[in-house]
């Protein structure tokens, strides 16, 4: 299944993984330190993620999670060593919101998928993390320290990741170019604008989003928080709303 993933270089120990035949573009992110690895996110499982990552490098590669939709954890089967929020833990144990069946179809119906994948065969990941993370968490990569925020709203465990040395953010769906989700039953539109609050205060230098476009300015966040706290002030921010266009992004509720 080659050509399936995208590699590019943010600087020499922080690799972008890229699933441009997806139409939700997934992003993951390999981050090496002197030590060991990490891997945020490892996309949709349609290619072996791992065989790539060890090309990459030859650290020990541990995987955290920014959160428990399929779109981002369907590589996980292949790292033992996972990081995830408890508050999706059971998401993981059988839970997920959404039917297998309902993931193909999206699969089917969005992917260019390579020659030789069999949608029969694919399976929505479950496993046991490792370590659960909190708010605050810090990883220690040897070098390079990546703190975990608990930033919830698209998801109730969803994580950014946070290296403060590079002002570096890995802001999972929390924050992109495109359709922003807050629509679905497990999202939480009020939380989503106290966790644009608390990462809009970093000097965030470099912004990873989880999909589409990396061509993307930290200055985003603020312009997406603001259009949060627009939403709120107008009564508009809950379930059903409708749909909220802005320059380069939009807000479902």
């Amino acid at each position: 299944m080659e050509n399936w993933f995208t590699v590019e270089q943010a600087d020499e120990q922080t690799y972008i993984i890229s699933e441009y035949r997806h139409w939700e573009e997934t992003h993951c992110y390999l981050i090496v330190g002197r030590e060991r690895a990490l891997l945020v996110d490892t996309g949709l499982g349609i290619s072996r993620i791992d065989e790539l990552v060890r090309k990459l490098t030859d650290q020990p590669v541990s995987v955290a999670a920014t959160h428990i939709h399929w779109d981002h954890i369907g590589g996980h089967r292949y790292f033992p060593d996972f990081y995830a929020h408890e508050a999706e833990l059971a998401w993981l144990m059988g839970g997920f919101p959404l039917p297998l069946q309902v993931v193909k179809r999206m699969v089917a119906d969005h992917c260019e998928l390579p020659e030789g994948f069999d949608l029969n065969h694919y399976e929505l990941f479950q496993g046991c993390p490792r370590c659960l993370l909190q708010d605050g968490d810090r990883i220690d990569l040897g070098g390079r320290v990546i703190e975990a925020l608990h930033t919830p709203g698209h998801s109730p465990g969803h994580l950014c990741f946070w290296e403060a040395e590079r002002g570096y953010l890995f802001s999972g769906d929390l924050i992109y170019k495109g359709t922003l989700f807050a629509n679905y039953p497990s999202t939480d539109p009020e939380q989503y604008l106290l966790s644009l609050e608390k990462v809009s205060g970093l000097p965030v230098k470099r912004l990873f989003p989880g999909h589409h476009s990396l061509d993307i300015s930290p200055e985003i966040i603020k312009e997406i928080r603001d259009a949060f706290r627009v939403l709120k002030a107008e009564g508009k921010l809950w379930h059903g709303s409708g749909t909220h266009r802005y320059e380069g992004f939009a807000v479902a509720l």
